[in-house]
């Protein structure tokens, strides 16, 4: 088990906006450097969300461990702070088995809070400005909170998706707490060393169409799956939850309940999955670590984990088939 001479712990971190082909490139990756991974997704947390969240099955991950996948009940609410505790408790669970840690998936806030050791700090919950944000929320919508969030804090409103509620609605309440605006509040908290040493991968596409249309398959082959079955079953379970907020979820409910044919449905749901695929490749790009690899550049899958096993090998943190 490696630990640097700086006394950092080397991680190999496989980012991506939505149909990038992380889960894929992180297996193999795993293969090759004995790894284990640790998911960095904000719904694939959550079990039953499947489909939706493309969570990999037992097929996809090929032996491969994967860890903060598919353990907590849709109704209980989930932090990146929380996230962070659990990572850094997995991280020392694969190390005590020899094994190296990828950190792989799209929540590009928890993996940067993870990586960068965020400290989070504690705040005062206050009923009576949550109460003021839910019924602002029920007269006038999560848009507009969602828009004032972005006028007071644009760089944290480009960070989350407007389909993500809870996220929007706590950020703005921690505006309205502190007075401060939550980016800041990041940026602080990120005075504490962190003791990781990442090799930041961002799986990405010259050509966006290629991605959108990636997308849009996937979406079809989703609702193949049973993706409206899922979403009319976790409708039925708390339509208030974080999980029941989920991009392939919500864009099905109005033709749930009879609002909107199941053709508009799906193209809204493409359509929102394109915009978070837009939001994940802004946050990413504003990582000055990241190293961007090109997945339409490669005329197939094995030259382009072989090109970023050469970049992980090349940063001088791991050497490929060592145990450590």
């Amino acid at each position: 088990m490696k630990t640097l001479k700086n006394g950092k712990i080397p991680v190999i971190v496989i980012a991506g906006p939505t149909a990038s082909g992380k889960t894929a490139v992180s297996v193999e990756i795993a293969k090759r450097f004995n790894a284990e991974v640790i998911s960095a997704d904000s719904m694939q947390i959550y079990k039953g969300m499947d489909i939706a969240s493309a969570k990999p099955t037992a097929d996809e991950m090929q032996g491969i461990e994967h860890h903060l996948v598919d353990f907590l009940e849709p109704h209980i609410k989930y932090s990146v702070a929380k996230f962070c505790e659990d990572a850094f408790h997995c991280v020392e669970a694969i190390r005590s088995r020899n094994k190296n840690v990828i950190v792989a998936g799209g929540t590009g806030l928890y993996i940067d809070s993870f990586v960068n050791n965020i400290v989070f700090e504690k705040q005062e919950d206050n009923e009576k400005i949550r109460e003021k944000i839910r019924l602002r929320r029920e007269k006038e919508g999560i848009e507009a909170i969602y828009e004032e969030l972005r006028k007071i804090d644009p760089e944290t409103a480009d960070s989350l998706h407007i389909n993500n509620e809870g996220r929007v609605m706590r950020a703005y309440e921690t505006y309205l707490l502190t007075g401060e605006k939550p980016s800041v509040i990041r940026q602080r908290s990120r005075s504490s060393q962190s003791p990781f040493a990442p090799v930041y991968i961002c799986l990405m596409y010259e050509d966006r169409e290629k991605l959108y249309d990636r997308i849009n398959k996937r979406v079809d082959i989703m609702l193949e799956k049973g993706l409206l079955k899922e979403a009319e079953e976790y409708f039925s379970l708390d339509r208030q939850s974080t999980s029941s907020q989920a991009i392939g979820h919500k864009e099905l409910i109005p033709y749930l309940t009879g609002e909107i044919s199941l053709e508009t449905a799906v193209e809204n749901l493409k359509r929102s999955t394109r915009n978070y695929a837009k939001r994940q490749l802004t946050w990413f790009r504003r990582n000055e670590n990241m190293i961007p690899v090109y997945c339409d550049k490669y005329d197939n899958f094995s030259d382009m984990v072989n090109a970023i096993s050469d970049i992980i090998k090349k940063s001088g943190l791991f050497e490929e088939g060592d145990i450590y």
